[in-house]
């Protein structure tokens, strides 16, 4: 395990902010111009974050990663987040689901997913049923050898080239939400996974979401992940780490477009004198600051709380995605008007962080039931 003050902590993250600065950044615009990306390039860049050391670097050492604290993986993701979604997904943020593989799974599937050579998505959402679990319609019945699903889901990321779906399905109607669902692994050649669509989105180029029909689809019984019923806390094993992986995402590009118009602000001339010289900027520049290093507090605060198993770490991820999801916009929307209307134009990614901003208010929970959530927490005490 590797410990968070050490030199080899430093120089993992070190690695990382390489990695990204120096070989990911510069193919940004070319995946945001073609809104598309070849899945034979990610796999190469899947690669070489592996021979780097640094690809599935949030995993627990029973599943073959460094048992980093989330403190610590907190700091990498800082540097993850600084490029575009597409391309942080090369570092490999596995789903933490996976500690419910059996043995046998482990041994069959967990090897090319911790190297990098197969990749995996999970598909919850459908078309009446996002934040609210409950809405779940996709229904799995039990057959000799297996299960039969049937159903759709929507918004799922990335399915068209992934290996392996974990698809939540109803598998009991008659118990409660935590005894009612389950967990499977489909494999995406599966012929029941059908009706494959990519939406058209205002940003996240590059970034494919899909959706899917299942139809008379046969998931044999070594493919249920966990067991039977256990599909809610199959789930809710990721759901702390993606919130906050949401949050690291709107802070790191908070602070790539803070940093970006920094330095416009201190190059460009207008009346006379430097754009930061005037107050009306030297404001923006404030509040910006302000807001990332809020932001950045609430984010370490959730993550030292998870890593204390502490039973509030729930709603302090709440608190954390809710404002770094709008801070996000705030913040790039004051870059662009720093930039003036050179930031309205794609010649510069400022553009493209303000239509990005924008969907993580959205993913991973709604800003709407992160605020539910922590009035609930509020009001219970």
């Amino acid at each position: 395990m590797i410990d968070l003050a050490s030199h080899e902590m430093a120089m993992l993250r070190q690695t990382v902010r390489g990695f990204v600065r120096n070989r990911l950044e510069p193919l940004e615009q070319q995946i945001e111009t073609d809104d598309n990306v070849s899945p034979d390039l990610l796999a190469k860049l899947r690669g070489e974050a592996s021979d780097l050391g640094i690809y599935g670097f949030n995993l627990p050492p029973e599943l073959g990663g460094y048992g980093l604290p989330v403190s610590a993986q907190v700091g990498i993701l800082e540097e993850v987040t600084h490029t575009s979604v597409p391309l942080s997904e090369v570092v490999g943020f596995l789903p933490l689901s996976l500690i419910h593989l059996n043995e046998e799974q482990r041994d069959r599937i967990l090897p090319d997913l911790v190297s990098g050579r197969a990749t995996m998505t999970y598909a919850l959402t459908e078309p009446d049923a996002g934040s609210d679990l409950s809405g779940i319609r996709t229904k799995a019945a039990k057959v000799d050898g297996g299960w039969r699903l049937e159903g759709a889901k929507q918004f799922i990321s990335n399915v068209e080239t992934c290996d392996y779906v974990i698809v939540l399905a109803v598998s009991d109607s008659t118990a409660s939400l935590k005894g009612r669902l389950t967990t499977f692994i489909v494999k995406r050649t599966n012929p029941g996974l059908a009706g494959l669509t990519r939406y058209k989105k205002m940003g996240w180029h590059g970034y494919h979401l899909n959706g899917f029909s299942l139809e008379d689809c046969f998931v044999p019984d070594e493919d249920v992940l966990g067991r039977p019923g256990d599909g809610f806390l199959v789930m809710m094993a990721s759901i702390n780490h993606d919130r906050i992986l949401s949050a690291c995402r709107s802070l790191g590009l908070a602070q790539r477009a803070h940093d970006m118009s920094v330095n416009y602000a201190k190059e460009r001339r207008a009346f006379g004198s430097q754009l930061a010289g005037h107050q009306a900027i030297q404001f923006m520049i404030a509040d910006n600051d302000v807001e990332i290093e809020a932001t950045r507090a609430l984010i370490y605060r959730a993550a030292e709380l998870c890593d204390q198993n502490d039973p509030t770490s729930r709603i302090a991820v709440s608190r954390a995605k809710l404002y770094a999801s709008e801070m996000g916009c705030r913040v790039v929307d004051r870059c662009l008007q720093i930039f003036g209307g050179m930031g309205y134009m794609c010649e510069l990614p400022i553009e493209r962080f303000y239509r990005d901003a924008r969907a993580f208010r959205l993913g991973e929970g709604t800003s709407e039931m992160q605020r539910i959530q922590i009035a609930r927490q509020a009001l219970a005490n």
